[in-house]
């Protein structure tokens, strides 16, 4: 593979070279600009910022005066003009953002020097004096930094940065600036651990900000967003820009919204998220807090848009009957049946071991694939695989029962209960298995779904009544409702007991089930598997089964980000992703060079036949390194091995500090101490992203931070993460992996040219492989996984696109139903949509009839033609003819509401006007009344057609809601029932298309006809001023707002096969290697061992051909 990208980058040349190329004029450019403004006073320098935001709104007032030219015109102009000025309008918004984006490329070396020139003044004054703007003299109260005299301010240069003091000592670097001109051309910055990302990001902020559009700088955490807003504020604020942060604030409060219209908006992704879905569920404009998203950088940008990716934001509510389940009535059954197959299993095992030993290994092959389908994670069969040979055994007899499409593999399954899937995170009951479990419940169709084309094609023959008909289809369509929740509850169940272990994935703390988060190794508060996974687990945990919820409003952060006009984002680790950052959100990642070269020694990965071996060569590097005096930091993938280790250095007499999830709170206190001389830190995968490290000289001396990671991570990204935190700004360190041939990730996705090179080798107890073959194998395995997890996570965002495309439709009818500007566009649609609707349905049934009784039903009116004409016309001149008559009568309606109203609401202003500012006046249709809240002085002023406006608003607004809930529900439930297609071989997401599109039809179908027959029938039930009474601020629905853990199959598949080795100590000691000492040496093909010199082994390891055997 190395020799094919050679030769790529021979002819098409190096990306990162190709990219530094192109970005390296920038450089020079803002050198120029800083040699001139180190020579302006700070006045000048601060009038600098003024220019750049006169220079933008020079270029884009043309279109902007043409812009509020044409939304005076759409308010008197009739509604066929009033659609084509909103699409001009939308085409003027695109092209005024064009300009702006050219003129910001025109003026960026100069605003990067004008950002570092800044910089450069904070860190060589220890107070900046400048005249004194009315935005200083606001910020003065507030900053303890800015003092005013007379009419000069003072800025100093330190200040407090989230309660941490702090003094600005930083320049941007040559490599800082070719990061932030990354950031600006809306792509991805690959920076290393230490590199200073935090002040990369004031350049393009800086300048993006100057649009006044709004620059929002996404954070994984609210510390880090609190932290970056505090400490980088000055900078800009120094500039007359506003700052501010929501993670301050509350949701729904003014301070967030006045947050979100600062010039830079600091906060973590889910505020950002959960901030959209709230304010498509307000009621009321004056609860919106978001503006259109502008531009958005995003700090740790793999973590958000590539682990969170597959976590819904879900904001949810109590469903009727939400406490009814069966999962405690099924949990016994399920409890037995994994008993019972274990028990079964322990002597297939045997009879395994037993046959190949005798060396039939077509039977003993046939045996063993049978305890690997039924029990994958027996420690038993794990520990035997890992013999020589053995694993090659179960590959070869697996194939041959996968041939044609797994035509034999029921030959396999049939003695078993269940199957487990590791790979697929899939398992089914076999027919014994269902047919011990309608045993257990003596009733042989407990399991059973029913075939309901068959059954209903049986009805629909019988010559019953047609009540009856649909009294028995009712029944059947009650049944498999029941059965398919059972055997999802079934899987969930089987799934929890024999694929999720407590401590691994998931922790019980405080009586409920945790989610661990396998990327950070952080406890994800709040956050549930989705699919009633979560409620499995909370059953065999034997804790609270919480109570089902209904979903309310939900979007992924995939699709969030997306809705951006411009995206970037800053990481230490996005290369490995690259290709998934450009299918899904088309950002390209460029390779930003270190400030000073890395010194980090990374050696070739250790590799052992077992795990006790490994960890026991852990242990030993370990008690070498603190003699050395040197700080030790161990990366382990789960709480389980952290505490495993945390117990053999005990009983090694070595103090250590261990972070995992449930000692989480001790994160600050362990980090601080993590840098110092012979102290030895293990944790899990939260010491990686986003953990400072720092070193004494003494440290640095004795050859710095010393990295041992205990597994390879199923993420490339992970490792790199936890080697990041040795060699920061050129310090010194080094980092080494220890791998087990019985480690998930080799297990499972590990080559079998490995197994067969380490069996040909006959590696003996305590042996060690290390080369840079088996290193890139390694690699190779990871890929493999990194490649499924994107399909696992391109697989959700195909399911949420299509609930993307609904979510914009409705959120669009919601947001110009507040507005209230669009919204006599859509009622018109909404007519025309109807007309059409009940007009193709009787058409082609020529039923005049129902045809007139549908438009009676929904406008009131009889039918404007005869049923000659009805069957005579075509179906668009009989739409077009009716949709006049229809909207000619509704605004004829519409007009007569407020003439009728306005004596009201003119008798109510007279007398009580001074006493009210907002009213509710009652509508009724004479079936169902709506509140409506009105300003009362603009009814008056409009002679009551304010009020008929937000009769329009309140009645859209509350028929969407009401509708789009019931649709999520019914989404949820699809989403759900969908997956059973598979077992009739056909593809879930394609069903989900298609039943999706043909909901949503009948739901935006039910949403028209609801809004038209209330605005068509409502009207004041009396008119009298009793009823009208003053609008009390309404009480919020209680909702909760979640993240749903997804399942990543190939995740799952790795993590979730933990196995716990019986641990013994064996001390070894290894002396660096002499030249002149006789070593053992092995020949990688052959399994040939000879004994030379090291000297003379050196070139044959070299080559590859040869490899060193500690003995």
């Amino acid at each position: 593979m190395n020799i094919l990208n050679s030769v790529i980058k021979l002819f098409v040349g190096d990306k990162q070279q190709k990219d530094l190329k192109g970005l390296q004029p920038i450089v020079t450019d803002v050198k120029k600009f800083e040699i001139e403004f180190s020579k302006l006073s700070n006045d000048e320098l601060r009038e600098k910022t003024i220019a750049f935001k006169n220079k933008i709104k020079s270029a884009t007032k043309e279109f902007n005066d043409q812009i509020t030219a044409l939304e005076i015109e759409a308010k008197t102009a009739e509604i066929d003009r009033q659609e084509d000025i909103y699409s001009e309008i939308d085409t003027l918004k695109d092209k005024a953002y064009t300009v702006s984006e050219d003129t910001l490329i025109e003026i960026m070396p100069e605003a990067f020097a004008v950002v570092k020139e800044t910089a450069k003044r904070f860190v060589e004054n220890e107070e900046i004096k400048v005249t004194a703007t009315p935005y200083d003299r606001e910020l003065s109260a507030e900053r303890e930094n800015i003092t005013l005299e007379n009419d000069k301010a003072f800025w100093a240069n330190s200040w407090d940065a989230a309660g941490k003091p702090v003094t600005w000592d930083m320049v941007h670097y040559d490599v800082q600036l070719i990061g932030g001109s990354v950031l600006h051309q809306g792509k991805v910055a690959e920076m290393m651990t230490g590199e200073g990302k935090t002040l990369v990001s004031t350049l393009p902020v800086y300048l993006n900000a100057l649009t006044g559009n709004g620059v929002h700088l996404v954070t994984v955490n609210d510390y880090l967003a609190k932290r970056d807003k505090a400490w980088m504020g000055p900078i800009f604020e120094f500039h007359g820009f506003t700052t501010d942060c929501i993670d301050y604030h509350q949701p729904n409060s003014d301070a967030r919204r006045k947050a979100y219209n600062a010039d830079i908006t600091y906060g973590t992704n889910n505020e950002f998220g959960f901030d959209y879905l709230r304010d498509n569920m307000a009621s009321s404009k004056d609860d919106l807090v978001q503006r259109a998203p502008n531009y958005a950088i995003i700090d740790e940008v793999d973590s958000v848009l590539i682990d969170d990716a597959r976590t819904p934001l879900i904001i949810s509510g109590a469903v009727p009957q939400g406490d009814r389940h069966e999962f405690n009535e099924l949990k016994p059954l399920v409890a037995d049946l994994v008993t019972l197959q274990k028990q079964h299993l322990v002597g297939v095992l045997a009879e395994a071991k037993k046959l190949i030993k005798e060396g039939d290994d077509k039977e003993g092959g046939f045996l063993l694939l049978r305890v690997y389908r039924g029990l994958p994670k027996n420690k038993a069969l794990i520990k035997f695989l890992s013999q020589e040979g053995i694993k090659q055994i179960l590959q070869k007899t697996e194939n041959i029962y996968m041939q044609d499409n797994n035509k034999l593999m029921p030959e396999v399954d049939k003695d078993l209960w269940f199957v487990v899937e590791e790979k697929n995170n899939q398992i089914d009951l076999t027919d014994k298995g269902i047919a011990d479990l309608s045993k257990k419940t003596a009733n042989e169709n407990f399991f059973v779904l029913p075939d309901i084309g068959v059954k209903i094609g049986k009805i629909d023959a019988s010559e019953i009544t047609s009540e009856e008909k649909a009294s028995q289809k009712e029944e059947l369509y009650k049944d498999f409702s029941i059965k398919s929740e059972r055997i999802h509850t079934m899987n969930q169940l089987l799934k929890a007991y024999t694929v999720f272990e407590k401590d691994v994935e998931y922790v019980v703390m405080e009586n409920k089930v945790m989610i661990v988060d396998e990327q950070t190794g952080r406890i994800m508060d709040g956050r549930r598997y989705s699919d009633g996974l979560h409620q499995a687990i909370e059953a065999k945990e034997n804790v609270k089964i919480e109570d089902a919820t209904q979903t309310f409003a939900t979007v992924t952060l995939q699709n969030y980000f997306r809705m951006y006009r411009k995206l970037s984002g800053m990481t230490g680790t996005a290369i490995t992703e690259a290709g998934e950052l450009w299918e899904i959100y088309k950002l390209d990642v460029v390779e930003i060079p270190t400030n000073k070269p890395i010194q980090r020694d990374d050696q070739e990965d250790l590799i052992y036949k077992t795990a006790r071996e490994k960890y026991n060569a852990v242990i030993d590097d370990i008690v070498k390194l603190v003699a050395e005096k040197r700080p030790v930091l161990v990366g382990t993938t789960s709480v389980e091995i952290s505490e495993l280790l945390g117990r053999m250095l005990q009983m090694r007499k070595i103090p250590h500090n261990i972070l995992n999830a449930k000692l989480h709170k001790r994160e600050a206190d362990v980090v601080a101490e993590a840098g110092k001389p012979g102290i030895v830190t293990i944790a899990t995968n939260m010491a990686g992203r986003g953990t400072d490290i720092k070193l004494s000289e003494e440290v640095k001396n004795a050859g710095g931070l010393a990295i041992i990671g205990t597994e390879r991570h199923d993420s490339r990204r992970v490792d790199r993460q936890l080697r990041g935190r040795a060699g920061r700004q050129g310090d010194v360190g080094s980092s080494q992996f220890y791998v087990a041939l019985d480690d998930n990730l080799m297990r499972l996705f590990g080559s079998e040219r490995i197994a067969k090179m380490m069996d040909r080798m006959g590696l003996k107890e305590g042996e060690v492989i290390q080369h840079s073959m088996i290193t890139k194998s390694i690699e190779r395995a990871q890929k493999k996984v990194e490649e499924n997890n994107f399909g696992i996570r391109k697989r959700l965002l195909e399911y949420d696109d299509i609930m993307n495309s609904q979510r914009e439709f409705v959120y669009q009818r919601r947001r110009h139903a507040l507005d209230g500007k669009r919204l006599q566009v859509d009622i018109a649609n909404m007519i025309y949509d109807t007309c059409e609707s009940i007009i193709i349905q009787n058409k082609a049934a020529k039923d005049f009839q129902n045809f007139e009784f549908e438009l009676i039903r929904f406008s009131s009116i009889t039918s404007p033609f005869t049923e000659e004409e009805f069957e005579k016309l075509s179906e668009k001149e009989i739409t077009n003819k009716l949709y006049d008559f229809v909207a000619e009568h509704y605004k004829n309606k519409i007009e007569r509401n407020a003439v009728l109203a306005y004596p009201v609401i003119k008798d109510v202003f007279e007398n009580e006007g001074d006493r009210y500012e907002r009213i509710v006046v009652p509508f009724t249709d004479g079936i169902k009344s709506l509140q409506v809240v009105t300003n009362l002085k603009q009814a008056y002023e409009s002679e009551g057609k304010s009020l008929i406006t937000d009769f329009e608003k309140n009645i859209t607004l509350a028929i969407i809601d009401e509708n789009w809930k019931d649709h999520l529900r019914k989404m949820d439930d699809l989403k759900q029932s969908v997956q059973n297609a598979s077992y009739e071989q056909k593809d879930p997401l394609l069903i989900y298309k298609f039943e999706a599109f043909e909901l949503f039809k009948i739901t935006v179908d039910q949403i028209n006809r609801e809004v038209l027959s209330f605005l068509f029938k409502g009207e004041l039930p009396a008119q009298n001023r009793n009823q009208i009474s003053e609008a009390r601020k309404q009480k919020r629905e209680r909702v909760s707002t979640s993240k749903a853990t997804v399942q990543n199959t190939s995740e799952q598949a790795i993590q979730n096969s933990r196995q716990q080795e019986p641990v013994e100590t064996v001390v070894r000691e290894q002396p660096k290697i002499g030249r002149n000492e006789r070593i053992t040496i092995k020949n990688v093909m052959s399994g040939e061992e000879k004994e030379v010199k090291f000297k003379q082994a050196i070139p044959l390891i070299e080559k590859g051909e040869w490899v060193l055997v500690h003995k």
